[in-house]
């Protein structure tokens, strides 16, 4: 199985090669990367879909050409793989994709139905399934978060399912801290069921650091490298209380967000309240660090420790190798709970999301749900995604 992720982030592809192995009930054993390549969006492209992401700049057309032109990134990243793996197609059972989000509506919404006014949920992530099942001579399955959202759930966070397969522990509490664009944590009691799973978006993750910091140098880099500028500031205690003050911190999950919300317009107003106190650039850094570290910590006061004994916390996702953020995420944490992240576990930081998907698409192909009903508020548990043969 080959699974692709293109996160909030819109930094790249990542592709993970992933042997997944079943027992006499053909109930997932094992799960095993076997290559993994990145491929670097252009800037050209990244400020394409970033411009899809807001209803200010969003165009149609651009993002019909979008659609299907991200699908030949992806099977790109595909060849590249197979490449590095000395690989056939034919060697592959299906390439799970997730796609790229470019909006997600997680409450519902008033809609004219047939029979008058009714509610939808939506989320929309783009990548032409048919033209990357084209392209690599591979099925395709994807489109995960509609059928979540058709049950009644919000359509993510989808990893925690794989989560569960790859980390959970009879003894020790877990969680799963993704820092992408977006931080996500799943919940994993010690000993927990399935269905005792939790997990929800906390807030930003790197997004709002990334675009504090091509604000912060006019585009000549996009992104904090192990916080360096960061470690430099100092935060401001004053602009870091106004941002946890937003609503998002105290509702309850399951809930998510996105670029929707903490996007470009969303630092760019960082920014400008930042300048206004008289803050530096390695102050404004620090502070968008901070807002990451607490947002994240907060949300485990609120919603996790009160409800479960937690014993670590595994960090995945770009945020894993920011040194100022995980310091500061450690110094938000009680004594008594680890931090490490999932490269010491043998996952790559930034190549679980893909494994991920590639396990869920494993799933569907069994015909198994794998959406979390208690994660995301479905009704009942469904085979999630589309399947497009070759």
């Amino acid at each position: 199985m080959i699974g692709l992720m293109s996160g909030t982030s819109l930094d790249g592809v990542d592709a993970a090669l992933v042997e997944i192995l079943t027992d006499d009930r053909e109930e997932i054993e094992s799960v095993r990367l076997q290559k993994f390549h990145y491929l670097p969006y252009s800037d050209e492209l990244r400020e394409w879909v970033k411009s899809l992401c807001s209803v200010d700049t969003a165009r149609l057309d651009k993002l019909t050409a979008v659609h299907y032109g991200l699908a030949e990134w992806y099977a790109h990243a595909v060849r590249e793989l197979l490449k590095k793996a000395d690989l056939s197609p034919e060697a592959i059972d299906a390439v799970c994709v997730h796609g790229q989000t470019v909006w997600h509506i997680d409450r519902p919404v008033p809609f004219p139905g047939p029979e008058g006014m009714t509610n939808v949920r939506a989320s929309l992530q783009i990548g032409e399934l048919s033209t990357l099942a084209e392209r690599t001579g591979i099925p395709v399955v994807g489109n995960f978060r509609a059928r979540d959202l058709a049950a009644g759930g919000v359509g993510a966070p989808l990893v925690p399912y794989a989560d569960y397969v790859l980390f959970r522990h009879s003894e020790k509490g877990r969680l799963l801290q993704n820092i992408g664009g977006i931080a996500n944590v799943t919940v994993l009691p010690a000993g927990a069921a399935i269905q005792e799973v939790t997990a929800f978006d906390t807030g930003p993750g790197n997004m709002v650091i990334d675009e504090i910091i091509q604000l912060l140098t006019d585009g000549k880099l996009r992104y904090d490298e192990s916080g360096a500028m960061a470690a430099g500031g100092t935060v401001s205690s004053e602009l870091l209380s106004g941002l946890l003050s937003d609503p998002y911190y105290r509702l309850a999950p399951p809930k998510s967000t996105g670029r929707e919300v903490y996007g470009k317009a969303f630092a760019a107003r960082l920014c400008s309240d930042a300048r206004a106190l008289g803050l530096s650039a390695e102050d404004i850094a620090a502070t968008a660090t901070a807002l990451t570290a607490a947002s994240i910590a907060d949300a485990y006061r609120h919603f996790v420790f009160p409800h479960a004994r937690v014993h670590e916390v595994i960090v995945s996702g770009g945020g894993a190798h920011n040194k100022t953020l995980l310091r500061m995420l450690r110094d938000e944490l009680p004594d008594g709970i680890a931090l490490t992240t999932a490269q010491a576990y043998g996952v790559p930081d930034d190549a679980k999301e893909a494994i991920a998907f590639a396990v869920l698409g494993h799933e569907t192909l069994m015909g198994r749900p794998s959406n979390v009903p208690s994660v995301t508020g479905a009704k009942r548990a469904v085979p999630l995604g589309n399947i497009c043969l070759y």
